[in-house]
């Protein structure tokens, strides 16, 4: 019995110290009107470039796989998008009604695309020779788009970093993870200081040299350097290669589900990343979203409560292609008519689905219409709630009823303004805050 006694009380020692080294002081977490205002922007663009854009194989992951490690190491030395304009990357944005930007500043790879003092492996060492991380900042701020920072926690080029390849598997002996991590708290004080980021977008955290207690420890360090910078929930250790629901144990300011829309959330932060065509970086004839996908997805997205960021892969000249700015613009057009049901809503109450989804803001509730299958669409019934009054957006004034247990009838018109979503503003007896 004693024995039992013992063991037990090592074992909460232990987990008590475990708690310990992952804790974040509460006093330096993003405060709420920040984390508020991020999720009021609902719509950014992500952007996945480097050398690799030669090769049209995926960033990080194709190094050692579909290109030679040796190749692909030595691709930056080819590398000179003489046609890269950071005007254009972020008008790009601007016009697609994006209100954020995030850059991979070095994906796992480990290649990076501003002058940093602590590695050789940057773009001054390409023939581009030109600061890419600094003037997309510089063009952001010109713009009023908010600039983010994309930064990977493995490396598989750093020889300081235990694994050197993709397949997770072989760790270097002779690899040294604390003179790694300091190597990124130097470059991370680089970005900080010198690009101011709005959001620090952190990714590679499910492979088993990356600990939870180096998250909590980097999250404190950049806290120091930047209060009200936002965090994302890949800066502690996921398990299983999933990235985890936003909960109290988890370090981070938000949740990040990958190429699939979030599920409805009142309660954390979330932001989905999801490509425009099915490569993170510039495939030829990668296959590029339909309109109605990309809308429908914004909408799905924020009808969930989160927020949508949407990755472009340039090219190697430093061109976005004309068919991907093309389609951002269409969502800009849609924007510019419907921007009211998307930025600064919240989600809900109501779950998306493939019929419709909905926002709301104030006394307005704001119903996403995708599919035209009757001639009426039912929303069931909310506690307290009567509708005064119903109308398209932008539009005419249309039927409606409400039954006597409350649920509400839309009658759609015979042809809605757009095919790709449509939007039926309810006026509400009561705040949207409420429901």
């Amino acid at each position: 019995m004693k024995q039992l006694f013992t063991l037990l009380v090592l074992l909460s020692t232990f987990y008590q110290s475990k708690a310990q080294t992952t804790a974040i002081s509460p006093s330096i977490k993003t405060s709420k009107a920040v984390l508020d205002d991020f999720m009021d922007q609902r719509f950014g663009m992500f952007i996945h470039w480097g050398p690799v854009t030669l090769r049209g194989t995926e960033i990080g992951w194709s190094r050692g796989t579909s290109v030679p490690v040796q190749d692909y190491d030595n691709l930056y030395k080819e590398f000179n998008p003489v046609l890269f304009n950071a005007d254009i990357w972020v008008k790009t944005a601007k016009d697609a009604g994006m209100k954020y930007l995030t850059i991979t500043s070095k994906h796992h790879d480990g290649f990076c695309l501003w002058p940093t003092k602590f590695s050789d492996y940057n773009i001054m060492n390409s023939p581009y020779k030109k600061d890419i991380v600094g003037e997309l900042a510089k063009a952001c701020k010109k713009y009023n788009i908010k600039f983010c920072v994309y930064f990977t926690v493995l490396d598989w080029h750093d020889p300081n970093y235990p694994i050197h390849l993709p397949d997770g598997k072989n760790l270097d002996p002779k690899a040294d993870i604390h003179k790694f991590i300091t190597t990124m708290k130097n470059q991370l004080r680089e970005i900080v200081t010198q690009y101011h980021p709005y959001v620090l977008w952190f990714d590679g955290n499910w492979e088993s040299p990356w600990k939870n207690e180096y998250g909590a420890d980097l999250y404190t360090f950049l806290k120091k350097l930047d209060p009200n910078v936002i965090i994302n929930n890949r800066i502690g250790a996921s398990q299983g290669g999933e990235h985890p629901k936003l909960t109290e144990r988890i370090i981070g300011d938000f949740a990040t589900p990958e190429q699939k829309i979030g599920e409805l959330n009142m309660n954390n932060p979330w932001e989905t990343c999801m490509t425009i065509c099915q490569q993170w970086a510039w495939k030829p004839n990668d296959k590029l979203k339909t309109l109605k996908e990309c809308i429908q997805t914004l909408a799905k997205t924020s009808g969930g409560n989160g927020n949508l960021l949407f990755n472009v892969g340039p090219m190697a000249d430093g061109r976005i292609e004309q068919r991907q700015i093309n389609r951002l613009k269409e969502m800009g057009d849609w924007l510019a008519n419907y921007g009211e049901s998307i930025y600064g809503t919240k989600g809900g109450p109501y779950k998306p689905n493939e019929v419709f989804a909905t926002t709301r803001k104030n006394n307005k509730l704001y119903v996403h219409i995708f599919d035209q299958k009757s001639a009426d669409v039912i929303l069931p019934a909310l506690h307290g709630v009567k509708v005064n009054q119903a109308y398209l957006l932008k539009g005419s004034k249309i039927n409606y009823s409400q039954n006597t247990d409350g649920s509400i009838v839309l009658r759609l018109p015979e042809h809605l303004p757009n095919a790709d979503d449509s939007v039926i503003v309810l006026e509400l007896n009561i705040n949207s805050d409420n429901l």
